[in-house]
Protein backbone atom coordinates (compact mmCIF):
# COMPACT_ATOMS: atom_id res chain seq x y z
CA UNK A 1 0.00 0.00 0.00
CA UNK A 2 0.74 3.40 -1.09
CA UNK A 3 0.67 5.15 2.94
CA UNK A 4 1.72 8.65 2.09
CA UNK A 5 -1.13 8.47 -0.62
CA UNK A 6 -3.73 7.16 1.92
CA UNK A 7 -2.26 9.25 4.41
CA UNK A 8 -3.26 12.27 2.15
CA UNK A 9 -6.72 10.70 0.90
CA UNK A 10 -7.60 10.56 5.19
CA UNK A 11 -6.54 13.84 5.51
CA UNK A 12 -8.78 14.86 2.76
CA UNK A 13 -11.79 12.49 4.49
CA UNK A 14 -11.28 14.20 7.78
CA UNK A 15 -11.97 17.60 6.60
CA UNK A 16 -14.84 16.49 4.77
CA UNK A 17 -16.41 14.39 7.93
CA UNK A 18 -16.18 17.74 9.52
CA UNK A 19 -17.59 19.74 7.04
CA UNK A 20 -20.76 17.24 7.06
CA UNK A 21 -24.10 19.23 8.02
CA UNK A 22 -25.83 16.54 9.93
CA UNK A 23 -25.04 13.28 12.00
CA UNK A 24 -26.42 11.25 9.23
CA UNK A 25 -24.62 12.85 6.25
CA UNK A 26 -21.26 12.28 8.61
CA UNK A 27 -21.91 8.66 8.62
CA UNK A 28 -22.44 7.81 5.27
CA UNK A 29 -19.43 9.86 4.61
CA UNK A 30 -17.40 7.29 7.25
CA UNK A 31 -19.03 4.16 5.76
CA UNK A 32 -18.61 5.20 1.77
CA UNK A 33 -14.89 6.14 2.91
CA UNK A 34 -14.55 2.48 4.02
CA UNK A 35 -15.60 0.54 0.75
CA UNK A 36 -13.17 3.27 -1.25
CA UNK A 37 -9.74 3.43 1.12
CA UNK A 38 -9.69 0.12 2.87
CA UNK A 39 -8.31 -2.94 0.63
CA UNK A 40 -10.73 -5.75 0.64
CA UNK A 41 -13.80 -3.52 1.94
CA UNK A 42 -16.55 -4.73 -0.16
CA UNK A 43 -19.78 -2.78 2.06
CA UNK A 44 -19.65 -1.46 5.08
CA UNK A 45 -22.15 -0.24 8.19
CA UNK A 46 -22.37 1.19 11.40
CA UNK A 47 -24.03 -0.69 14.53
CA UNK A 48 -25.10 1.47 17.65
CA UNK A 49 -26.53 -0.49 20.32
CA UNK A 50 -28.18 1.55 22.93
CA UNK A 51 -29.55 -0.38 25.85
CA UNK A 52 -31.63 -3.03 24.88
CA UNK A 53 -32.14 -1.33 21.43
CA UNK A 54 -30.16 -1.44 18.30
CA UNK A 55 -30.04 -0.03 15.10
CA UNK A 56 -27.47 -0.08 11.81
CA UNK A 57 -26.98 3.35 10.33
CA UNK A 58 -25.17 4.07 7.08
CA UNK A 59 -25.06 1.03 4.88
CA UNK A 60 -23.48 0.73 1.74
CA UNK A 61 -25.18 -1.93 0.71
CA UNK A 62 -28.55 -3.80 1.79
CA UNK A 63 -26.13 -7.14 2.90
CA UNK A 64 -24.05 -4.81 5.75
CA UNK A 65 -27.71 -3.94 7.57
CA UNK A 66 -28.63 -7.03 6.79
CA UNK A 67 -25.36 -8.84 8.98
CA UNK A 68 -26.08 -6.24 11.74
CA UNK A 69 -29.91 -7.51 11.88
CA UNK A 70 -28.70 -11.07 12.06
CA UNK A 71 -26.35 -10.24 14.77
CA UNK A 72 -29.06 -8.56 16.95
CA UNK A 73 -31.23 -11.17 15.97
CA UNK A 74 -28.75 -13.87 17.07
CA UNK A 75 -27.66 -11.78 20.26
CA UNK A 76 -24.16 -12.77 18.97
CA UNK A 77 -21.42 -11.71 17.23
CA UNK A 78 -18.17 -9.45 17.40
CA UNK A 79 -20.07 -6.24 18.24
CA UNK A 80 -22.38 -7.49 20.68
CA UNK A 81 -19.80 -9.16 22.18
CA UNK A 82 -17.72 -6.04 22.67
CA UNK A 83 -20.85 -4.03 23.90
CA UNK A 84 -21.53 -6.48 26.64
CA UNK A 85 -17.71 -7.36 27.65
CA UNK A 86 -16.68 -4.16 27.99
CA UNK A 87 -13.37 -5.57 27.25
CA UNK A 88 -11.62 -2.83 26.00
CA UNK A 89 -11.02 -4.02 22.60
CA UNK A 90 -11.06 -1.99 19.80
CA UNK A 91 -10.56 -3.70 17.18
CA UNK A 92 -12.42 -7.32 15.87
CA UNK A 93 -11.74 -9.73 13.10
CA UNK A 94 -12.90 -12.59 11.32
CA UNK A 95 -10.88 -14.37 8.81
CA UNK A 96 -12.85 -16.53 7.47
CA UNK A 97 -16.62 -16.77 7.59
CA UNK A 98 -16.47 -20.61 6.23
CA UNK A 99 -14.06 -21.80 9.21
CA UNK A 100 -15.72 -22.76 12.30
CA UNK A 101 -15.60 -19.53 14.63
CA UNK A 102 -16.06 -20.57 18.49
CA UNK A 103 -16.84 -17.10 19.63
CA UNK A 104 -19.61 -17.05 17.48
CA UNK A 105 -20.98 -20.46 16.80
CA UNK A 106 -24.39 -19.08 15.47
CA UNK A 107 -23.55 -16.02 13.91
CA UNK A 108 -20.86 -17.21 12.06
CA UNK A 109 -22.11 -20.08 9.72
CA UNK A 110 -25.26 -17.70 9.50
CA UNK A 111 -23.48 -14.95 8.09
CA UNK A 112 -21.29 -17.65 5.53
CA UNK A 113 -24.61 -18.08 3.84
CA UNK A 114 -25.96 -14.99 3.82
CA UNK A 115 -22.63 -14.31 1.30
CA UNK A 116 -20.08 -12.95 3.65
CA UNK A 117 -16.35 -14.30 3.56
CA UNK A 118 -14.29 -12.13 5.90
CA UNK A 119 -14.69 -8.94 8.36
CA UNK A 120 -13.71 -6.39 10.37
CA UNK A 121 -15.00 -3.98 12.92
CA UNK A 122 -13.68 -0.95 14.78
CA UNK A 123 -14.96 0.47 17.79
CA UNK A 124 -16.21 4.18 17.23
CA UNK A 125 -17.36 4.80 20.92
CA UNK A 126 -19.16 3.71 24.63
CA UNK A 127 -21.21 6.63 26.06
CA UNK A 128 -22.61 4.86 29.19
CA UNK A 129 -25.04 2.39 27.77
CA UNK A 130 -24.46 3.66 24.32
CA UNK A 131 -22.22 1.32 21.59
CA UNK A 132 -21.11 2.36 18.07
CA UNK A 133 -18.82 0.19 15.86
CA UNK A 134 -17.68 0.57 12.29
CA UNK A 135 -17.99 -3.06 9.97
CA UNK A 136 -16.35 -3.29 7.19
CA UNK A 137 -17.36 -7.01 5.07
CA UNK A 138 -15.53 -8.30 2.36
CA UNK A 139 -17.40 -11.30 0.55
CA UNK A 140 -14.41 -13.31 -0.10
CA UNK A 141 -12.54 -14.84 2.80
CA UNK A 142 -9.28 -13.56 3.79
CA UNK A 143 -9.82 -9.95 1.91
CA UNK A 144 -8.74 -8.46 5.24
CA UNK A 145 -4.79 -8.12 5.44
CA UNK A 146 -2.50 -6.35 8.50
CA UNK A 147 -2.29 -3.56 6.45
CA UNK A 148 -6.49 -3.50 6.11
CA UNK A 149 -6.56 -3.60 9.68
CA UNK A 150 -3.95 -0.76 10.10
CA UNK A 151 -5.58 1.60 7.51
CA UNK A 152 -8.92 0.46 9.37
CA UNK A 153 -8.10 1.67 12.72
CA UNK A 154 -6.75 5.25 10.95
CA UNK A 155 -9.89 5.56 9.49
CA UNK A 156 -11.74 4.40 12.37
CA UNK A 157 -9.93 6.75 14.52
CA UNK A 158 -10.90 9.83 12.20
CA UNK A 159 -13.98 8.73 12.37
CA UNK A 160 -14.44 8.20 16.31
CA UNK A 161 -13.65 12.04 16.66
CA UNK A 162 -15.80 13.04 13.49
CA UNK A 163 -19.10 11.11 15.32
CA UNK A 164 -18.60 12.57 18.82
CA UNK A 165 -18.15 15.83 17.10
CA UNK A 166 -21.19 15.68 15.21
CA UNK A 167 -23.31 13.70 18.12
CA UNK A 168 -22.15 16.38 20.61
CA UNK A 169 -23.30 19.46 17.64
CA UNK A 170 -26.76 17.47 17.11
CA UNK A 171 -27.31 17.42 21.32
CA UNK A 172 -26.48 21.07 21.35
CA UNK A 173 -29.00 21.94 18.68
CA UNK A 174 -31.65 20.40 20.42
CA UNK A 175 -31.05 22.19 23.68
CA UNK A 176 -31.09 24.95 22.17
CA UNK A 177 -34.41 24.07 20.46
CA UNK A 178 -35.96 22.38 23.95
CA UNK A 179 -35.57 25.84 25.69
CA UNK A 180 -37.06 27.52 22.33
CA UNK A 181 -40.06 25.26 22.53
CA UNK A 182 -40.63 25.47 26.45
CA UNK A 183 -40.51 29.42 26.84
CA UNK A 184 -43.26 29.47 23.71
CA UNK A 185 -45.02 26.84 26.16
CA UNK A 186 -44.82 29.43 28.84
CA UNK A 187 -45.46 32.37 27.25
CA UNK A 188 -48.96 30.38 25.69
CA UNK A 189 -49.64 29.69 29.32
CA UNK A 190 -48.95 33.30 30.74
CA UNK A 191 -51.11 34.63 28.01
CA UNK A 192 -53.82 32.36 28.29
CA UNK A 193 -53.96 32.34 32.37
CA UNK A 194 -52.34 35.78 33.00
CA UNK A 195 -49.72 34.51 35.41
CA UNK A 196 -46.26 35.27 36.12
CA UNK A 197 -43.56 33.34 34.77
CA UNK A 198 -42.24 31.34 37.48
CA UNK A 199 -45.90 30.05 37.51
CA UNK A 200 -45.95 28.67 34.28
CA UNK A 201 -42.76 26.85 34.27
CA UNK A 202 -44.05 25.53 37.60
CA UNK A 203 -47.19 24.10 35.86
CA UNK A 204 -45.45 23.18 32.83
CA UNK A 205 -42.81 21.21 35.56
CA UNK A 206 -45.63 19.57 37.85
CA UNK A 207 -47.26 18.03 35.09
CA UNK A 208 -44.24 17.00 33.66
CA UNK A 209 -43.51 15.07 37.12
CA UNK A 210 -47.24 13.76 37.59
CA UNK A 211 -47.62 12.49 34.14
CA UNK A 212 -44.18 10.82 34.11
CA UNK A 213 -43.30 12.79 30.35
CA UNK A 214 -40.31 14.82 29.83
CA UNK A 215 -40.31 18.42 29.93
CA UNK A 216 -40.09 19.31 26.47
CA UNK A 217 -42.72 17.01 25.48
CA UNK A 218 -45.05 18.46 27.82
CA UNK A 219 -44.33 22.01 25.86
CA UNK A 220 -44.82 20.14 22.62
CA UNK A 221 -48.07 19.79 23.44
CA UNK A 222 -49.27 23.16 24.78
CA UNK A 223 -47.15 24.52 21.68
CA UNK A 224 -50.05 22.01 19.63
CA UNK A 225 -52.75 22.43 21.90
CA UNK A 226 -52.40 26.12 23.51
CA UNK A 227 -52.99 24.85 26.81
CA UNK A 228 -52.11 22.31 29.14
CA UNK A 229 -54.11 18.57 28.09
Amino acid sequence: MDWQRFAERIGVMAHDLLEQPSVDATLGRITGSATELVAGCDLAGILVLSGAESHSLAPTDPLAEELDQLQRKLGQGPCFDAARRSTGKRVFRIADFTEAEPRWPDFVPAAGGLGVGSMMGFLLYTDDEDFGALNFYSRRPGAFSEESERAGVLLASHAAVAVSAARTHAQMEQAVATRHQIGQAMGILMARHRIPENEAFNQLRTYSQNKNVKLREVAALVCEQGALP
